[in-house]
């Protein structure tokens, strides 16, 4: 394994849920697997006008929650804490900035991090004020937490500004669905055997289904939530960056550039989704009261927060296709929502049937082979076949081949942002977007949000607690085909 060089890693946004929730404990759980040298620094900021210890009092108890006791040990602790400085800077202000420069001064030959866990309206200025007080260097990088703008053209300002004063290379924008084990498990799957390979086109694949479910509402959101969106929020990065990895074309290489162009090929063959092409294939959807775990939820109308007769949708569902010679004619079938029945996410590649049975199918029928790749709860594959019934009647059901990660490889599974941050800090760009990547999602999202706005119809409701809006059934129904947790 690449061993570190010493670093500065400073994160923007310290006291926040993101880095409270994740950041942090994943910097610690590394530092506890003795993955970070004995010279790097994390350097954390906020608006918060406090004191070091303060920050770390706040820090412990945050541990204390969320961390097992056994992880949380105190020799552990004492030495990550000295690892920890803390400034206390207000993105619009020089004074902070300096007082981050006195801190980062005589260590400009170290790797320099800047990590931005703030909202994106803060990017622009933070990065300029580091450029002003001279504190980016060659060896300087830095993060970009998503959402990267509202629209192509707000993503696009973000990008040439910051691209002013970081090269390309020195950017990295996060979606820690990248990160996840089983995602990389997928490129290993796929370009690591043959077995799927001559599967793995229009031939023998009769659609995928890629869906992310929470069972969350805004939780304290709102006020982000209800400018943003379901297809803002989760299609336009986190859905498709997944569908890149299950449409593309073995790269060359597993360097970032191999890999991204590849990507960037399955963004421009996304066919167009416009005015009534738009509606056709996509249902979005808000939802209403109901219950969750068998406890009951207030619906979306009455979060705090939320603008009175907001249109802003909770769930989205896209039938998109590719036009390229793999894939054409099979449909891609996106879906997101908060407030669902169960919290998971998953990619499910439906294969075509038999052409014809010589079986009595009558228990299971319908059921083609399907590989299922579970990103959470839990994460796994399982590849679905039909087998034959115990019996003396030559009867098949379905039966699924299991590969439990947690089973399979006993030590403990990385978390996404752990995988990724120490990416970051060895300079390895493959998990993260490049800008033109960004330009596609934007250009393909836009004209969808953009059908919706000129249709003025307000998001189909659905009941917290199933599965969204009946329309998303009847998306697929209208090719034969139904959600995987449907179709059993």
């Amino acid at each position: 394994m690449q061993a570190l060089e010493p670093f500065d890693l400073i994160l923007f946004g310290a006291t926040g849920d993101l880095s409270m929730r994740k950041l942090l404990p994943a910097l610690y759980r590394r530092h506890c697997a003795q993955q970070l040298p004995d010279n790097g620094r994390i350097v954390a900021t906020a608006r918060s006008e406090i004191d070091r210890e303060t920050f770390l009092e706040n820090v412990y108890s945050n541990f204390a929650q969320r961390l097992d006791a056994e992880e949380l040990t105190q020799d552990h602790w004492h030495s990550f804490a000295k690892r920890l400085h803390f400034v206390s800077i207000d993105a619009t202000q020089p004074r902070g900035f300096e007082d981050l420069a006195r801190c980062l001064a005589g260590r400009e030959q170290c790797t320099r991090v800047f990590f931005l866990a703030v909202a994106p309206a803060h990017f622009v200025a933070i990065c300029e004020n580091l450029e002003q007080q001279q504190l980016v260097t060659k060896r300087s990088r830095v993060v970009l937490e998503k959402p990267l703008g509202h629209d192509l053209a707000s993503a696009q300002s973000i990008s040439e500004r910051i691209g002013a004063i970081f090269a390309e290379d020195a950017i990295y924008r996060i979606d820690h669905y990248l990160g996840k084990e089983t995602v990389q498990n997928l490129m290993a799957l796929r370009f690591g055997n043959m077995l799927f390979e001559p599967l793995w086109r229009r031939d023998w694949v009769r659609d995928v289904q890629i869906s992310v479910a929470e069972q969350v509402g805004v939780a304290g959101r709102a006020d982000f939530y209800d400018r943003t969106g379901a297809l803002r929020d989760m299609v336009q990065n986190h859905l498709l960056q997944l569908l890149c990895i299950i449409a593309m074309e073995p790269p060359t290489s597993i360097e970032a550039d191999a890999v991204r162009d590849e990507k960037l090929k399955v963004l421009r063959a996304l066919n167009e989704l416009s005015g009534q092409s738009a509606l056709r294939d996509t249902v979005r959807g808000q939802y209403r009261a109901g219950a969750i775990a068998g406890q009951p939820v207030i619906g979306y109308a009455e979060e705090s927060g939320v603008e009175p007769g907001s249109k802003t949708e909770t769930f989205v569902a896209i039938r998109a296709e590719l036009a390229n010679w793999r894939w054409a004619g099979v449909p891609f079938y996106l879906r997101t929502g908060k407030r669902l029945q169960e919290r998971s996410a998953e990619i499910v590649v439906n294969f075509r049937d038999v052409p014809h049975s010589i079986f009595d199918v009558t228990y299971g029928a319908g059921h083609p082979n399907r590989l299922v790749i579970q990103l959470q709860p839990d994460e796994g594959v399982r590849l679905h076949m039909m087998a034959k019934s115990p019996g003396d009647r030559m009867q098949l059901r379905p039966v699924a081949l299991n590969l439990d990660f947690a089973e399979a490889f006993q030590q403990r599974q990385a978390d996404a942002y752990e995988r990724l941050l120490m990416d970051v800090l060895r300079g390895r760009l493959t998990l993260f977007m490049r800008r033109d990547e960004l330009y596609a999602a934007w250009s393909w999202i836009e004209p969808i949000f953009t059908a919706w706005q000129e249709a003025g119809d307000a998001p189909k409701p659905y009941t917290a607690g199933t599965w969204g809006p009946a329309a998303s059934s009847a998306l697929l129904g209208r090719d034969g085909a139904s959600w995987h947790e449907e179709s059993w």
